[in-house]
C-alpha cells in the first residue's frame, strides 16, 4: 500500500482530534486532500518528496477518515477548516513560520482560503484542479450553480442533509468511491435522483491503470465507517463561506503560486474557466502566480493519475524557495 515508513498519529487541534500521516525530515510540506479523498490520496507524493529532503504531512481533514467529524453541518466552514490547519502547524512545527502547501480539489479551495486568511504562514503553494474563484458580491454560489447547471448538478444534489447519503447507501460505499475516482467526463457531473451515476448497479466499473482494487478498498473501508456526510458538509457551506468572506471581497492572494490542472478535468472545462485562467483574471487575483500547467490527457485526480509528473512539478517549484 506504499505506506512504508509513513507514521500515523493523532493531534489535538482547534477542539478536534486530527489524524495525520507523516514522513521525512526537512522543510514541511502540508498536503490538503479533497473529496472523496483522504490523506491516502497523497501516498505517491509523500513517498517521493520525503526522500528528497522534505517533511511531508498529510492530515485527514475535519469530517474525513480518522479525524473527528462534528455533527453540525455549519461546523465545516472555511474558517473552521483553516483553523484546524493553523492549529496543526502550531502543534507539529512551532518553529516554522512558513510552510509549503499542496492542495487538490476541496483541499485546493481550503489552501486558497489559508493563503487568503494567513498568507504569512505559506512559503509557496501548489494547487491542483480547483482554480481560485473570486467572490462575487452580487450573487450567492448556489444560486449561480443552479442557474448555470440546474438542480441535478452534483453540488446542488449534495445540499439537503441526508438526501444524497441515502442514495449512496443504496449504491454501496465501494461503488460510490469507484464512481467518483474513475469519473473522466470533462463535462459537468449530474446526479439525477435514483439514476445511480447513470450506470446500472450491476454494471462493472473498470479501474484505470493508476488505481488498484486494494487502493479502492482502503477508501471504501474508511468511508464505510464514517459515511460521506463529513465530506459533503464542505459543499453545504458554500453560501455560508460566501457570507463569511465578505470582508475579503476583491482581496488578492499574495503567496507564490503554481497551478496545475488536467485538460480533461471538469473544473477546467466549466463555463468561463479557461478564459479566467489564461486571459489575466487569475493573475489579477493571484499577483504572485508564477506558472499554470495544463496536463494533456489528465483528468481530475491527476496527483494519483500522473504522480511522477506531479512530484517533479512540486520539487521544481519548491526548490526555488
Amino acid at each position: 500500500m506504499m505506506e512504508e515508513g509513513i507514521e500515523h498519529r493523532t493531534v489535538s487541534v482547534n477542539g478536534i482530534n486530527m489524524h495525520i500521516a507523516e514522513k521525512g525530515q526537512g522543510p514541511l510540506i502540508l498536503f490538503i486532500h479533497g473529496f472523496p479523498d483522504l490523506w491516502f490520496s497523497w501516498r505517491h507524493q509523500i513517498t517521493a518528496l520525503s526522500s528528497s529532503g522534505y517533511r511531508c504531512v498529510a492530515p485527514d481533514l475535519r469530517g474525513f477518515g480518522d479525524t473527528d467529524a462534528p455533527p453540525t453541518p455549519t461546523a465545516y466552514t472555511s474558517l473552521h477548516i483553516v483553523g484546524d490547519l493553523i492549529g496543526l502547524l502550531d502543534a507539529i512545527a512551532p518553529s516554522e513560520d512558513k510552510v509549503f502547501v499542496v492542495g487538490h480539489d476541496w483541499g485546493a479551495i481550503i489552501a486558497w482560503y489559508l493563503s487568503l486568511y494567513r498568507p504569512e504562514r505559506v512559503r509557496a503553494l501548489i494547487n491542483l484542479s480547483a482554480p481560485f474563484t473570486p467572490r462575487n458580491p452580487k450573487r450567492k454560489p448556489l444560486d449561480t450553480l443552479r442557474a448555470v447547471y440546474g438542480a441535478d448538478y452534483y453540488i446542488c444534489r449534495f445540499q439537503e442533509p441526508g438526501d444524497i447519503e441515502s442514495e449512496f447507501d443504496q449504491i454501496g460505499t465501494e461503488r460510490v468511491v469507484k464512481e467518483f475516482l474513475t469519473y473522466r467526463n470533462p463535462g459537468p457531473l449530474y446526479l439525477p435522483k435514483g439514476k445511480e451515476f447513470g450506470h446500472p448497479l450491476d454494471a462493472p466499473i473498470v479501474l484505470p491503470s493508476w488505481l488498484s482494487e486494494e487502493e479502492c478498498n482502503y477508501y471504501a473501508t474508511k468511508y464505510g465507517k464514517t459515511g460521506f456526510t463529513g465530506g459533503l458538509n464542505y459543499y453545504r457551506n458554500l453560501d455560508l463561506n460566501w457570507e463569511l468572506t465578505s470582508p475579503w471581497t476583491g482581496a488578492q492572494i499574495k503567496v507564490p503560486v503554481k497551478f496545475i490542472v488536467g485538460d480533461q478535468d471538469l473544473t477546467y472545462n466549466a463555463p468561463g474557466m479557461k478564459d479566467y485562467i489564461h486571459k489575466g483574471g487569475m493573475k489579477r487575483d493571484l499577483p504572485l502566480l508564477e506558472e499554470v500547467v495544463v496536463m494533456q490527457g489528465a483528468a481530475h485526480f491527476l496527483h494519483q493519475e500522473r504522480p511522477l509528473d506531479i512530484n517533479k512539478h512540486i520539487l521544481d517549484f519548491f526548490h526555488k524557495f
